[in-house]
């Protein structure tokens, strides 16, 4: 018989044990091991049939088991000092707070990317954090927002998260559950024992965002920490008596993705309102958002201005000014028809703070590259972009992308300029590096050399010897965890620790990165089954997703433990994996510039990297800490892809194996070790999520802080001179023109060292001097005359020289008909003269033009305002 409702008994500890409650219920154990340990000695073998998880521990514990424990004072005495030392982790300062010079932000909220967000592709993470059928896909970028959230709370960072109970692997809707990579999964989902958030007489609080229809789409809002950071996770009630749980129940995919989005933000940040409401937090002063629901974030904080009084325009500027945003590169994913938008924004909105129109403009983009009608499409991506001032992507070569694909917003403006950067990415080091580099490590090195990787220097404290055997030792504890076992034909193998380990994780996408291995599956065949030299390749991939190709090889009785395939590992193996491998591999046919986190993490353990150029490895690749493969030229065709593929091959046979097979009169591969000392000094200490969320605290947070800080001060003031500002110039630029370049100086023919002279007319169309930048662009051109490599030099408005009246003999005239400049440059006829130099510096075809731009103290970019006007 089918019960009419369910719920779950949880434990109750003994008085002595009570602290267990709160050590696991707080993530830190995920990435804690003493914490870990004082859990797993409380029942070794419950530990083990749990799979880790502390949650599911304390249901499984016997309570004679619990009195036992209760009555063990050293036990006790362990779970007290680990609760104690959470709670000094909690509160104590840390490297947030001991920083000074700057106006740093009391809170920040961090809304990252959700799985919706998944550009058509299984997670970067393998079967553990994978979903069963029907459950949400995680996505790698999620994975990195558990890194982000995991280093700002080591660092002290004020970080609040937000996300759904939805995005979470099944069975870790409870708050307790590592809900980063290699993640626990139970059978069971109890719709969450994360506290709720609460009003004053215990209501649990229920956010509201209105639908067309009068419906609305709610959520419970449940609490869980991960050490000092809390983590907002709303838990959708019930749909069906709404009219919303109707139109998303018979809606189309646009309509569940939209309300999704406008859940995640609107919803959100109304959980976080609620939450620093009922807490005493501060309310966040910054907005980091990544994703479909970002733009919905602004939109939010927008109406809540407006709603206070501020006009609309002066709203868009504080939102703008605080706003941060992890770029979403736009595609067919991101485009929501524009009517649909503008039915919920009319029920989101019934005061109309909100003038529909500009907000649909703000969403629009031209040549969507699908067809759709430009006047009635909302891209997401844009929308986003266009409210936050300070926008990244993850790596260097992936801002790049992210600006190319930008480009046609700011016409008139270099694909540099558009205002959108980047900080690389980086993986949280306590939760990847195993337990075996770390203690090595502290046993031997200063906390400082551990730090930075100085300690593993060659010439250091460890030896070759020593570095060797941790490697074979990390080796030997993959093969045991991997199908089979210790006491299976893996680990009885003779020779089974030299054995080279590739490890990868496979993506399903056009960007998986075992495509290239793939392509010729014959010579993949022949490097597994070499007897002289063996290979064993370790694939770890979500259920459903591994290649035909891959799963064709994996079911040949021929290759036995060269090749393992896993689609359901644990969170040991996971982990194992990243550090038991020897080589990382990560060759896409088609790389996104994206950093995938995978080859990071193997990294922090001395695991070398064979991968194509491409997001963080074309950063740091030194040509020292591993292999690299060129990029693909763009459209590359078949032949090519075939071409590289047996380029990978030969890298690997040729030089991967010879280095890891020379060996030495002691048996030692003295070159593979200074590779992998290599990694570890220098590659390790930069893939840090803790260095990746200090850039963004530096370079994001701080000064976005700081802006949103003076436009807010004395009742907004700056906001609405600003405002102003915007809507003069807007009004003015029509009139704003280059009129007229000269250019002296060069000799004939032009050589390096020669300085041109530039002077340049303008019109400024009523504005002044003060309002604009006037600047000559230069470098080399290429065929079509366009600057292949720009650089920028300001020109200067004409002043009359000391002691001369103005307009005097030492200022040239200007203009038609003898005019001459006033003392700011200004001619009779209303045109200004700018003057400046160029130096000449390098051979070969050089070109410039000069253009006016906008110019404010608080814009962050010249492209800021998308107005330009060139000469020509």
């Amino acid at each position: 018989m089918r019960a009419i409702r369910r719920f779950t008994v949880r434990t109750l500890l003994p008085a002595p044990l009570a602290e267990l409650e709160e050590l696991a219920h707080d993530l830190r154990w995920a990435w804690h091991p003493p914490t870990r340990a004082v859990l797993a000695d409380l029942d070794p073998a419950a530990w083990s049939r749990v799979g880790g998880d502390p949650a599911a521990l304390l249901d499984a514990l016997e309570p004679e088991r619990l009195a036992a424990a209760a009555a063990d004072p050293a036990l006790v005495a362990r779970v007290r000092a680990a609760a104690a030392d959470l709670r000094a982790y909690r509160t104590g300062p840390r490297w947030y707070q001991g920083q000074s010079g700057a106006a740093l932000p009391a809170a920040v909220a961090w809304f990252p990317p959700g799985p919706d967000d998944a550009p058509a592709a299984a997670p970067d993470d393998p079967a553990p954090n994978a979903p069963a059928p029907g459950d949400p896909a995680p996505h790698s970028l999620e994975a990195l927002a558990s890194d982000h959230l995991r280093a700002a709370s080591d660092l002290g960072v004020p970080l609040v998260a937000v996300g759904l109970v939805d995005d979470l692997p099944r069975g870790a809707t409870d708050g307790t559950r590592d809900t980063g990579p290699g993640a626990t999964r139970s059978a069971a989902r109890d719709g969450g024992a994360a506290p709720l958030l609460r009003e004053p007489d215990g209501t649990p609080v229920v956010v509201q965002v209105a639908t067309p229809g009068g419906g609305a789409l709610g959520a419970r809002v449940r609490v869980a920490r991960a050490g000092r950071v809390p983590v907002l996770l709303l838990d959708p009630t019930t749909p069906g008596t709404t009219a919303a749980g109707a139109r998303a129940a018979a809606g189309s995919a646009a309509d569940r993705r939209l309300e999704r989005a406008l859940l995640r933000g609107v919803g959100g940040l109304r959980a976080v309102r609620a939450h620093a409401r009922l807490t005493g937090a501060p309310q966040p002063e910054v907005v980091h958002a990544g994703g479909a629901h970002a733009g919905f974030v602004g939109l939010e904080r927008v109406r809540e201005l407006v709603a206070g009084g501020a006009t609309y325009d002066v709203a868009l500027e504080l939102v703008r000014a605080t706003s941060v945003l992890a770029v979403q590169v736009p595609g067919p994913a991101t485009l929501l028809d524009g009517a649909l938008v503008a039915e919920h924004l009319a029920a989101l909105d019934p005061a109309g703070d909100l003038p529909v129109t500009d907000v649909l403009t703000l969403g629009a983009r031209a040549g969507d590259g699908v067809g759709t009608p430009v006047d009635t499409a909302v891209d997401t991506a844009v929308l986003a972009l266009r409210l936050a001032d300070r926008a990244s992507g993850d790596s260097r070569r992936h801002g790049r992308a992210c600006r190319e694909a930008f480009a046609d917003l700011w016409p008139g403006f270099d694909p540099q300029e558009v205002p959108i950067g980047s900080v690389t990415a980086g993986v949280h080091a306590p939760t990847w590096v195993a337990p075996e580099v770390t203690d090595l490590g502290a046993r031997r090195m200063s906390a400082r050399d551990l730090a930075t990787g100085a300690g593993w220097d060659a010439g250091g404290p460890v030896e070759d010897a020593e570095l060797w055997e941790l490697r074979r030792r990390l080796r030997a504890r993959l093969v045991d965890l991997l199908p089979g076992g210790a006491d299976g034909p893996r680990g009885s193998a003779p020779g089974a620790d030299e054995v080279l380990t590739v490890g990868v994780v496979h993506r399903p996408s056009s960007g998986a990165p075992l495509d290239l291995l793939l392509a010729d599956p014959e010579r993949l065949v022949a490097l597994l089954l070499d007897a002289a030299r063996p290979v064993r390749l370790v694939v770890a991939a979500p259920p459903g997703g591994v290649p035909a190709g891959l799963a064709a090889l994996a079911d040949r009785p021929d290759l036995g433990d060269r090749l393992v395939v896993l689609t359901d590992a644990s969170c040991d193996v996971v982990r194992a994996l990243h550090a038991g491998c020897d080589v990382w591999l990560d060759t896409p046919v088609d790389p996104s510039g994206a950093s995938t986190p995978s080859g990071m993490r193997a990294a922090l353990n001395g695991v070398l990297t064979v991968a194509v150029r491409d997001g963080w490895w074309d950063e740091w690749y030194d040509g020292e800490d591993g292999w690299a493969l060129p990029r693909p030229a763009p459209d590359e065709g078949d032949e090519a892809t075939s071409q590289r593929a047996a380029a990978l091959h030969d890298l690997l046979a040729e030089q991967v194996l010879t280095c890891f097979h020379d060996r030495d009169g002691d048996g030692l591969p003295r070159r593979w070790l200074a590779t992998v000392r290599r990694t570890l000094v220098s590659l390790a200490p930069k893939v840090q999520a803790t260095r990746m969320v200090a850039d963004h605290v530096a370079h994001l947070y701080a000064p976005a802080a700081a802006a949103g800080a003076a436009l807010a001060a004395d009742d907004l003031a700056s906001a609405v001179a600003l405002a102003g500002w915007r809507s003069r110039v807007r009004a003015a630029w029509p009139g704003v023109a280059v009129d007229d370049v000269e250019v002296t100086g060069a000799g004939t023919p032009p050589r390096v060292g020669d300085v041109l002279r530039v002077r340049a007319s303008v019109t400024l169309g009523g504005l002044l001097p003060d309002d604009v930048a006037v600047q000559v662009l230069h470098g080399p051109v290429g065929p079509d005359d366009e600057i292949t490599d720009l650089h920028v030099a300001a020109l200067t408005p004409v002043a009359p020289a000391p002691g001369a009246p103005d307009g005097g003999a030492d200022a040239e005239p200007v203009g038609a008909g003898g005019a001459e400049p006033d003392g700011d440059g200004r001619a009779g006829d209303g045109r200004y003269a700018y003057v400046g130099e160029v130096g000449l510096t390098r051979t070969g075809p050089f070109g410039w033009t000069v253009r006016v731009v906008p110019r404010h103290d608080a814009l962050t970019s010249v492209a800021a305002t998308g107005l330009v006007a060139t000469a020509g």
